[in-house]
């Protein structure tokens, strides 16, 4: 692969510089991780330890380790690596995907009695309502979030829900949210007649949800939940709605710091919530990145801003940005917008191709890293020897509920 002069060369050196990974992918310039490993980060979305004792991330016998607990667990365990997963952990999952993929795959294997979900917390509870009793649900770190499904906290979705039924309109509202949402979430969606989306359907999710109250082009709305870019993106490139449709609720504000007009003009009302890592991307990385490299495909995620997205070339799932890459020609260039782990995964594999990070710096989803090998490890080597340790178990009620929402999305048109 030709790497060209990229935005992300530069002359510094040092190990803030910008670094070579395999295949000749210029990576940009590192920041520090979360200390991972035992004890907790009080900053973090989920400041939970990890009690037992985690093998040291430098013992040379780690890989070794965690084969022979991988072999000792035979097919009473199924490893489940979620894209954004590093190297290190994707090395020993069963299968690779995004995040409803996996607990679909989780739940299409009834034989396996544990489920380790190397992914995040909301992840796991998907997978948890997805498959049986029998089977456990085990995240190797607890403190393994998601920023953006901590944005929207139940109590806040209930109070505003109130406000809906106060101002006159949730009779008229039906309530779609994302698959990055908790079970609790999930299950007031489930509740509300409403149903779940990924960034793959959410367009499909949006019409159905529409449908219920008099269509696209009528006045019925929707709350869309957590992540307001994706909202944003779906109803206004897909759905041709314009983007005064769309107004954000704040939670920690009064009414959600909209007026009562606002709310029945509004067709999406977004919730105020984002991804840490695809909102970091710029209308300005785009532009830079266009004046660097001729001829470049910019693609990117639909969590990232809408100015980013209508700067974009294409713009869709992990799952779509790993397909579009497998099908892209040889030689041609690539600017990709999302969770750095996935764009060096996709750049080692083509090889023939020349794949840039749309940003500068680092971008790696910092809860997602949490899972390291130790901690796999650690996990791994409990579960073979008896102790199921951070088991993930969705309250019954939640369960139930917010397993009607995902089935009404396994419902829909072409699902």
């Amino acid at each position: 692969m030709s790497t060209g002069s990229t935005l992300l060369e530069s002359g510094r050196s040092g190990p803030d510089a910008p670094r070579r990974d395999g295949g000749g992918f210029v990576e940009p310039a590192s920041s520090p991780l979360l200390l991972l490993g035992q004890g907790r980060d009080l900053a973090s979305e989920r400041g939970v330890e990890c009690v037992g004792e985690l093998p040291a991330p430098s013992d040379p016998d780690l890989v070794e380790r965690a084969r022979a607990a991988r072999a000792a667990l035979g097919d009473r365990a199924f490893v489940l690596g979620h894209h954004y997963q590093r190297d290190e952990v994707i090395d020993f999952a069963d299968v690779t995907g995004d995040s409803f993929k996996l607990a679909r795959e989780a739940a299409a294997r009834p034989e396996a009695e544990f489920i380790l979900f190397c992914g995040v917390h909301f992840m796991a509870e998907s997978a948890d309502i997805l498959t049986s009793d029998a089977q456990q649900v085990v995240l190797p770190d607890l403190a393994a979030g998601c920023s953006m499904a901590d944005m929207a906290a139940i109590d806040q979705v209930e109070d505003a829900w109130d406000v809906l039924e106060e101002v006159g309109i949730a009779d008229s509202t039906i309530p779609v949210t994302y698959m990055n949402s908790s079970a609790a979430i999930k299950a007031f969606t489930g509740r509300h007649g409403g149903t779940v989306c990924t960034s793959s359907n959410a367009e499909v999710a949006l019409r159905w949800a529409f449908e219920q109250v008099g269509g696209v082009d009528g006045t019925g709305k929707v709350l869309f939940l957590p992540d307001q870019h994706l909202g944003r993106n779906t109803a206004v490139l897909k759905l041709a709605m314009s983007l005064d449709d769309c107004v954000v609720f704040d939670p920690r504000r009064p009414n959600g710091g909209l007026t009562d007009a606002q709310l029945r003009d509004a067709r999406m009302i977004l919730w105020r919530g984002h991804c840490s890592v695809h909102g970091r991307f710029s209308a300005k990385n785009v532009s830079d990145i266009r004046a660097a490299v001729p001829d470049v495909n910019v693609l990117v995620h639909p969590e990232c801003k809408h100015e980013v997205v209508t700067a974009a070339d294409f713009v869709g799932s992990t799952e779509y940005i790993i397909k579009m890459l497998d099908a892209a020609e040889p030689g041609s260039s690539w600017a990709i917008g999302t969770e750095l782990n996935l764009v060096r995964r996709v750049a080692r594999a083509h090889a023939d191709k020349q794949v840039h990070y749309l940003d500068s710096t680092v971008c790696f989803c910092s809860t997602m890293n949490r899972i390291d090998l130790p901690h796999l490890v650690w996990a791994m080597e409990s579960l073979a020897a008896g102790r199921v340790v951070n088991r993930i178990v969705v309250d019954a009620d939640d369960a139930h509920w917010a397993r009607v929402a995902l089935d009404q999305m396994l419902a829909l048109p072409g699902i």
